[in-house]
């Protein structure tokens, strides 16, 4: 739901054409790395030392993703309805498939990155995930940016802009799947 909003306000700010989503944990090895959108959308981070440098599975979407803005609004953002950490770059990965795209992915160690170590503070892997994936194709139309419902405090500084949001399960509405 973050990077939906983050995508929302972004776009009330400038008429951006490339979306870069990155975990701030994962820090990029290689400035060879371009990071832009093309025809198809762009999975950046493909080697990961938390994975021996190797992708874990063929349809690991998560990390470091880049789309245009058309094809983010035709995959319908990303879910809402993943809570807790897991399962919303696999259900990504699946929106991308629906919508008729293919994934490029940099050759070589271009993608390779360092994952910081990090503890899931009081988070908890999102158990829900598994049910929410067998039904992706059926929840696309119904949970992503059509969906979105927040409230944003907004403060500005000199060299940037703070969007605090409280997001909450209950905001997204969809609640059958």
């Amino acid at each position: 739901m973050l990077f939906n909003v983050g995508f929302q306000e972004a776009m009330k700010d400038l008429d951006w054409d490339c979306l870069i989503f990155h975990d701030v944990d994962h820090i990029p090895e290689s400035d060879r790395n371009y990071y832009g959108c093309g025809q198809m959308p762009r999975h950046f981070a493909t080697k990961l030392d938390k994975y021996m440098y190797l992708l874990p599975y063929t349809e690991f979407f998560g990390g470091v993703s880049g789309l245009t803005v058309e094809q983010f609004r035709k995959i319908n953002g990303f879910p809402n309805a993943f809570w807790g950490w897991g399962g919303e770059d696999d259900d990504l990965w699946n929106r991308v498939q629906n919508a008729g795209y293919s994934v490029s992915r940099p050759e070589g160690d271009t993608g390779k990155y360092k994952s910081i170590p990090h503890h899931h503070r009081g988070e908890v892997q999102f158990l829900g995930r598994y049910a929410l994936l067998r039904r992706s194709k059926e929840r696309q139309g119904l949970d992503g940016l059509n969906n979105l419902n927040y409230f944003a405090n907004i403060t500005y500084d000199a060299l940037y802009k703070n969007i605090t949001v409280n997001l909450t399960p209950e905001l997204a509405q969809v609640t059958e799947y």
